[in-house]
Protein backbone atom coordinates (compact mmCIF):
# COMPACT_ATOMS: atom_id res chain seq x y z
CA UNK A 1 0.00 0.00 0.00
CA UNK A 2 1.53 3.44 -0.88
CA UNK A 3 2.02 5.75 2.13
CA UNK A 4 -0.70 7.86 2.68
CA UNK A 5 0.37 12.29 3.34
CA UNK A 6 -1.96 14.62 5.16
CA UNK A 7 -2.40 17.72 3.21
CA UNK A 8 -4.38 19.74 5.28
CA UNK A 9 -5.29 19.80 8.92
CA UNK A 10 -4.04 17.96 11.84
CA UNK A 11 -6.28 14.73 12.84
CA UNK A 12 -5.60 12.84 15.90
CA UNK A 13 -4.55 9.44 16.03
CA UNK A 14 -7.89 8.22 16.39
CA UNK A 15 -9.16 9.65 12.80
CA UNK A 16 -5.84 8.86 11.46
CA UNK A 17 -6.25 5.25 12.60
CA UNK A 18 -10.14 5.12 11.01
CA UNK A 19 -9.20 6.75 7.68
CA UNK A 20 -6.54 4.08 7.82
CA UNK A 21 -8.70 1.16 8.15
CA UNK A 22 -11.52 2.27 5.89
CA UNK A 23 -8.85 2.64 3.33
CA UNK A 24 -7.54 -1.06 4.03
CA UNK A 25 -10.89 -2.69 4.16
CA UNK A 26 -12.25 -0.55 0.97
CA UNK A 27 -8.56 -2.11 -0.72
CA UNK A 28 -9.05 -5.66 0.64
CA UNK A 29 -12.78 -6.02 -0.50
CA UNK A 30 -11.90 -4.94 -3.91
CA UNK A 31 -9.37 -7.01 -4.43
CA UNK A 32 -11.41 -10.53 -2.82
CA UNK A 33 -14.07 -9.54 -5.51
CA UNK A 34 -11.30 -9.14 -8.54
CA UNK A 35 -10.31 -12.93 -7.33
CA UNK A 36 -13.88 -14.39 -6.84
CA UNK A 37 -14.46 -13.03 -10.40
CA UNK A 38 -11.19 -14.58 -11.47
CA UNK A 39 -12.06 -18.33 -9.95
CA UNK A 40 -15.40 -18.21 -11.10
CA UNK A 41 -14.09 -17.48 -14.87
CA UNK A 42 -16.46 -14.53 -15.25
CA UNK A 43 -16.50 -13.86 -19.05
CA UNK A 44 -15.41 -16.27 -21.85
CA UNK A 45 -11.48 -17.94 -21.70
CA UNK A 46 -11.08 -16.39 -25.30
CA UNK A 47 -12.96 -14.95 -28.19
CA UNK A 48 -13.79 -17.96 -30.44
CA UNK A 49 -15.63 -19.38 -26.64
CA UNK A 50 -17.77 -15.75 -26.63
CA UNK A 51 -21.19 -16.94 -27.41
CA UNK A 52 -21.78 -12.95 -28.52
CA UNK A 53 -19.57 -13.46 -31.41
CA UNK A 54 -22.22 -15.49 -33.07
CA UNK A 55 -25.10 -13.05 -32.63
CA UNK A 56 -25.41 -11.53 -36.43
CA UNK A 57 -25.13 -7.65 -36.40
CA UNK A 58 -27.91 -5.68 -38.07
CA UNK A 59 -27.33 -4.70 -41.75
CA UNK A 60 -26.26 -1.50 -42.47
CA UNK A 61 -27.45 1.14 -44.97
CA UNK A 62 -25.89 0.41 -48.14
CA UNK A 63 -26.48 -0.26 -51.95
CA UNK A 64 -26.77 -4.10 -52.05
CA UNK A 65 -28.28 -4.43 -48.00
CA UNK A 66 -31.19 -6.02 -49.28
CA UNK A 67 -29.61 -8.79 -51.79
CA UNK A 68 -26.96 -9.64 -48.58
CA UNK A 69 -30.30 -9.35 -45.79
CA UNK A 70 -30.93 -13.26 -46.53
CA UNK A 71 -27.69 -14.41 -46.39
CA UNK A 72 -26.58 -16.81 -43.14
CA UNK A 73 -24.92 -14.81 -40.59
Amino acid sequence: MAPIHVLHGQPTPEELATVLAVVQARAAAAQAAAEAARRAGAGPDSAWNDRARRLRAAPRPGVNVWRTSGWAG
